[in-house]
């Protein structure tokens, strides 16, 4: 049940209340808001300036969630995100000054599962950590678990299984394979998917792109030719077992 923030900002979810953020950002008016922000939203944060001191405190104290800023000292935005990933599939919002299709395609194949270019409305940022979290948290009322071909998808445990092994996968992977595993052999454009995986009505495609691009390098044997993951031409992908 959402409660209203006294911040002014978005609603205080219950289901999140007391889930931990680790902020890594370098500019100390965005660190300010941006923690008032969530902590004013029921989540308890952990502050860094610079990329070293994320990935410590991240190591010290795992996190549910990190934002980090594109461009830091010390070890930049990508990076961080990288290493953070390496270790467990935490979810990653990555901040951007940089505006470039390119530089957010960067963050996005380090494993990044959402971005928001600056400068940004604090509540925005919010509401997409809100997203982002909930997608990550089990569902009350889970589908059974279903096997189709090599691919054994259980939804309660947000685990994906190929040949009984256990693929490692962000919350946007998960929910991509998760949705095409449940409308095999059906061709969706890259706006479909995007509303369909990310609930979004509008936003860059390039991102359906990265994530396509991330998932064929976890379940294909060879991504460069793949088999259950095709690219209908014109139109847009296919999954088949």
């Amino acid at each position: 049940m959402a409660e209203p923030n006294p911040e002014g900002g978005p609603a205080v979810d219950e289901a999140l209340v007391d889930r931990r953020v680790l902020v890594i950002e370098d500019d100390p008016t965005v660190l300010e808001v941006v923690c008032r922000y969530l902590r004013a939203a029921g989540f308890i944060v952990d502050a860094e300036r610079d990329g070293i001191a994320g990935l410590r405190q991240a190591a010290r104290v795992p996190p549910d969630l990190v934002v980090a800023d594109r461009m830091l000292p010390g070890i930049d935005g990508v990076e961080v995100c990288r290493r953070i990933r390496a270790e467990r599939p935490v979810p990653v919002i990555m901040l951007t000054a940089l505006g470039s299709t390119e530089d957010r395609i960067e963050g996005l194949e380090a494993g990044a599962d959402d971005y928001i270019a600056k400068p940004f409305s604090p509540r925005e940022l919010v509401l997409r950590v809100q997203s982002v979290l909930r997608r990550s948290l089990p569902d009350f009322a889970p589908e059974a678990p279903f096997d189709l071909g090599a691919f054994h998808l259980a939804t309660a445990d947000r685990v994906v299984t190929k040949h009984g092994e256990e693929l490692s996968l962000s919350v946007r992977e998960f929910e991509l394979l998760a949705f095409l595993l449940k409308h095999p052999h059906q061709v969706f454009s890259r706006e479909q998917l995007l509303k369909a995986v990310w609930k979004w009505d509008f936003g860059d495609l390039s991102t359906v792109t990265v994530h396509v691009r991330r998932l064929r390098e976890k379940i294909e044997d060879d991504p460069t030719e793949p088999q259950h993951l095709t690219t209908v031409w014109g139109v847009g992908y296919r999954f088949a077992a």
